[in-house]
């Protein structure tokens, strides 16, 4: 064998480099590292990049609502569902659904890219339901909380109860992973905004985030489309008061400046009332000596008019609806004259195609004189304000016949006397102040009710004078009674809520007032004032005082659990005295108010200042007039303001059955 030497071996190693050994790269290990450390940094940028783009891309979804919101307010399922598509397709899900709560039942009111068999189910079943507790949307109504199920399919809605919404949410709509975000405005729960994925995979913290954002402005523009229609309803309620302010006034021009001439008032009375009432015909009879006789018609065919000049005096059979008015001197309504009988059809057949009819009598004491009847085509019944404003046009013609009657009087009279120009000239005077006093009594009976209690306005007007106005003492109960901790609320409340508050409380106890024969004396803000026997008598006021008291206290209870509900504690207390005090008008030309001036009004304001919150705090004088009737506790003696010995109270319990 051939021996290498030593030297040849070591230039061999020296002259060429060493062969690579498996698996070992000849990239040197500083390289390898910077490489590295390269894609590890382009990695992170990746990350960040793409985090940033969800974050740009939620923050403009968010500003998109928000300007679907402020840009749409009255079409609020158009922007549900736009809300729903841009909740759907950032956060990753496959459809959504907003539902609306009414405080029992949920109502389906907008959804986006449902599954179209999941959603031909939802729309069949589109009624307001109710739902199982043991599911999600059960579960939200009672926790108020955000609920995420992870998979529809497993959970026991589906598997164990076999809920119908529930299966076909899973079979039809292929539901897997499903959140719930409730919509709350404060603490009261508004609606539930859905989101669905076919799959089983969570939605991160950023997606719920978001949604919470989306339902928060869901709320925002329910309660922006509430106030919209309220507002609207408010303009629509005073246009339609000034449009039947301005006919009244119309009328009354009419009859001022043509007091003999029946035909142009008449003609006005039917033009205002049809336009006002919204109706296609009007026609005006009067009455005589058991018949009616045609005068004048608005909007009615010409063969009609024909028909009514040449034969205008008729005598109407039972079953005619004229028949009824001078039977009952009622105001008579059809709603719908198709569904009415044949006779009663049969009676009105020249006046064409007529299906809503309201005929008001028109009354000179308890006298029939006429009516009114206006007609629509279509089935759609007058309202209570349209009716009382015909009501009112029916007391105008009553009027104008009248004058009309004089000033032929008058005539009549002048040329019977001829010569004897001083007693026509006085006899004319008169008549004509006479007029004047018929159309000065309606603007008086219009002031009197619009500034006054009804009960006063009413008791003047069916007396004929002024005399009850007059200062006068009288032994009366006066009840005070006002809302606890409602200043703090007003400071730190939005006005609306103040306003509906204050709406609720008013409506709360105004009925029950009328009840039990009360005068509204006045009120401010939260605090009521009423007065029992006077103007109108009553028997043992005192006991109505208290038994009107025990209601309202029930009424204002149940809202103030309301009000405590919504974040709000406010209390309710009153205040009830007995005694003598002066009553009678006070104020200025153009707005006078009806009031009670003594010690007994100061002693049941001061009495309510001292109750507290639920109390019904009486005087002694009180308690010796219901003792028998309810049960009281003593609450000690008052150093009351205004009064200088100390007065004991009692608080009233309840009544005695």
């Amino acid at each position: 064998m051939r021996r290498r030497s030593k030297t040849s071996g070591t230039r061999a190693k020296k002259g060429r480099p060493p062969p690579a050994k498996a698996g070992r790269s000849n990239v040197p290990k500083a390289a390898r590292r910077f490489r590295s450390s390269l894609l590890g940094e382009e990695t992170e940028i990746t990350r960040l990049t793409r985090e940033l783009n969800e974050a740009f891309e939620r923050e403009k979804a968010t500003s998109d609502v928000l300007q679907l919101v402020s840009g749409s307010p009255r079409h609020l399922e158009s922007v549900f569902v736009e809300v729903l598509k841009k909740a759907v397709h950032i956060c990753g899900a496959h459809f959504g659904i907003i539902y609306r709560f009414d405080g029992e039942f949920l109502h389906l009111v907008a959804q986006y890219n449902t599954p179209i068999a999941f959603a031909n189910e939802r729309q069949r079943t589109r009624a307001p339901y109710k739902s199982d507790p043991r599911l999600p949307l059960g579960q939200i109504i009672r926790t108020r909380s955000v609920i995420h199920l992870a998979d529809a399919a497993a959970h026991e809605g589906y598997t164990k109860l076999r809920n119908p919404a529930f299966v076909a949410g899973v079979e039809l709509g292929g539901v897997r992973t499903v959140l719930f975000v409730p919509m709350l405005k404060g603490n009261e729960l508004i609606g539930v905004f859905t989101l669905y994925r076919q799959i089983v995979c969570l939605f991160t913290d950023k997606q719920i985030e978001l949604v919470k954002n989306f339902a928060a402005q869901a709320v925002i523009a329910i309660e922006n489309a509430r106030l919209l229609n309220e507002l609207r309803q408010r303009t629509d309620d005073l246009t339609e008061a000034l449009e039947q302010q301005t006919a009244t006034s119309d009328v009354l021009s009419v009859i001022s400046a043509s007091p003999g001439e029946l035909e142009r008032v008449f003609q006005s009375i039917l033009e205002n009332a049809t336009r006002i009432c919204e109706a296609e015909l009007g026609i005006l009879h009067l009455y005589e000596n058991g018949s009616f006789r045609y005068v004048a018609s608005r909007g009615a065919s010409p063969a009609y008019i024909e028909l009514r000049q040449r034969e205008p005096v008729f005598e109407p059979p039972a079953e005619h609806p004229l028949a009824q008015i001078a039977a009952t001197k009622q105001v008579l309504r059809i709603s719908d004259l198709a569904a009415e009988s044949v006779n009663v059809r049969g009676r009105l057949p020249d006046l064409g195609v007529v299906r809503t009819i309201v005929m008001v009598p028109m009354l000179k004491e308890k006298e029939l004189v006429g009516a009114i009847s206006i007609f629509r085509q279509h089935v759609q019944p007058f309202t209570n304000k349209q009716i009382d404003l015909v009501r009112n046009f029916a007391a105008q013609a009553v009027i104008a016949i009248e004058n009309a009657r004089l000033l032929k009087e008058l005539r009549e009279r002048t040329e019977l006397v001829g010569a004897q120009s001083q007693e026509l000239v006085k006899l004319n005077q008169q008549l004509e102040q006479r007029v004047s006093d018929q159309i000065g009594e309606i603007e008086r009976m219009g002031r009197l009710r619009r500034f006054l209690p009804p009960q006063v306005a009413d008791l003047i007007v069916a007396s004929g004078g002024e005399t009850q106005l007059e200062s006068h003492r009288r032994e009366i109960t006066a009840l005070f009674c006002d809302l606890r901790g409602f200043t703090g609320f007003t400071e730190s409340a939005d006005a609306e809520d103040v306003m509906a508050l204050l709406r609720d409380y008013h409506a709360a106890i105004g009925n029950i007032i009328i009840k039990y024969s009360g005068t509204l004396e006045r009120y401010a803000g939260d605090g009521v004032m009423v007065i029992f026997n006077d103007p109108v008598p009553v028997e043992n006021p005192a006991l109505q005082a208290v038994l009107m008291a025990l209601e309202v206290r029930d009424a204002i209870g149940r809202l103030t659990e309301t009000w405590r509900r919504w974040g709000h504690e406010i209390g309710f207390g009153i205040g009830i005295a007995h005694g003598f005090a002066t009553l009678g008008t006070i104020g200025f030309e153009g707005r006078f108010d009806y009031a009670a001036i003594g010690t007994v009004s100061n002693v049941a304001s001061r009495l309510c200042d001292e109750a507290k919150p639920g109390q019904i705090l009486i005087s002694p004088r009180v308690l010796t007039k219901v003792e028998n009737a309810v049960k009281v506790e003593s609450v000690g003696e008052f150093e009351l303001k205004g009064i200088r010995r100390p007065l004991a109270a009692y608080n009233v319990l309840a009544a005695i059955a």
